[in-house]
């Protein structure tokens, strides 16, 4: 791995650092009891402010016949099939579970989703862009931004329907004046009043009316979208610093098997699929393996707290994959330069 690769990991690790000792040293305040701590309400404000207008600014900038589709359906197919399995084993795991309130229930609903998000939702952004520009240059840079752009409004999108879906259910079960029609009503509502999705349909609907955005608009759109990368680092930090010993000791089982699930079964699914299926080859199939291939991003912990569900996992997981992910990359080059 280059020298600009591990630096760019290390300074990951800095800042997630930083954002441990402000927590450990309640820079930002204590957790007032039946108040939210430090940690949840700066990932609101990530996932209530930033986000959005990361998603809004991508998608009205966004040219869809420039994209490379080919490439593109090769990694989205494969990653869509490795998120519905993850998401639908931990439904069945999870069908007899009992819930003694509508909160509990909720959680538990969340949990399918929110641990997806984890196993396929990867750092394409603070480690993927330096590691394609290091391993491949600006031509699979190119790919790998391709792929970036369509990322979180792929995945982010399909998961959120997900949850919302078993959320509305899980309330329907727990009111006695529920109903079908307002149950669907409710998803509805929730799927697309949201802040993933309702930035994404509105960015495409921008794009479609073909309408360019103002100079200050794209300003604090990108000024908004850049605080994203150091604000999320900053969060995992907290978070671990924030959740109880005994919660992060329960969750180093499931973020390694989570981790495992990341780092190898996705890219060895996304390879399969890609090469054996859709054909790719060179190129194009090294810069979708790797991009499989990438630890956990941040935004599984967003989702996760979000939906006050898989916190702990989500946390750990991410730091665990991002450790991992040094060793696991090196095998997957070797693996890619055998195939020629």
């Amino acid at each position: 791995m280059s020298l600009p690769v591990l630096y760019k990991l290390l300074a990951i690790f800095c800042t997630v650092a930083l954002g441990w000792a402000a927590g450990r040293l309640r820079w930002l305040g204590e957790p007032a009891p039946g108040a939210a701590d430090p940690a949840r309400t700066l990932g609101n404000a990530a996932f209530y402010i930033f986000v959005p207008a990361l998603l809004f600014r991508t998608t009205a900038r966004l040219d869809l016949a420039a994209l490379p589709w080919s490439t593109l359906v090769a990694f989205f197919i494969p990653a869509l099939g490795v998120l519905a399995a993850s998401y639908g084993w931990r439904r069945w795991q999870l069908r007899h579970a009992v819930a003694a309130n509508l909160a509990e229930a909720e959680r538990i609903a969340a949990e399918p989703a929110s641990r997806a998000v984890a196993v396929v939702f990867g750092n394409s952004v603070q480690v993927g862009i330096p590691v394609a520009a290091a391993i491949f240059g600006e031509a699979g840079l190119g790919l790998h931004i391709a792929i970036v752009s369509l990322h979180a409004v792929v995945l982010l999108t399909v998961l959120t329907v997900l949850v919302e879906l078993d959320m509305a259910r899980a309330r329907a079960q727990h009111e006695v004046s529920g109903s079908l029609w307002r149950t669907v009503r409710t998803t509805l509502r929730n799927t697309l009043i949201h802040p993933v999705v309702l930035p994404v349909v509105a960015g495409m609907l921008w794009h479609a009316l073909g309408w360019p955005l103002p100079g200050p608009l794209d300003e604090t759109l990108q000024l908004l979208g850049s605080a994203v990368a150091p604000l999320c680092l900053v969060l995992i930090g907290m978070s671990l610093a924030y959740l109880p010993t005994g919660n992060l000791r329960g969750a180093v089982g499931e973020a390694l098997r989570v981790s495992l699930l990341k780092l190898l079964v996705l890219p060895a699914v996304v390879l399969a699929v890609a090469h054996g299926l859709f054909g790719l080859a060179g190129l194009p199939l090294q810069v979708v393996v790797v991009m499989a291939a990438l630890p956990t991003g941040s935004n599984a912990l967003i989702f996760a707290q979000r939906y006050r569900s898989y916190e702990a996992p989500a946390t750990t997981t991410i730091v665990f994959s991002t450790l991992g992910f040094v060793v696991s990359v090196a095998l997957w080059l070797a693996v890619l330069a055998s195939l020629g």
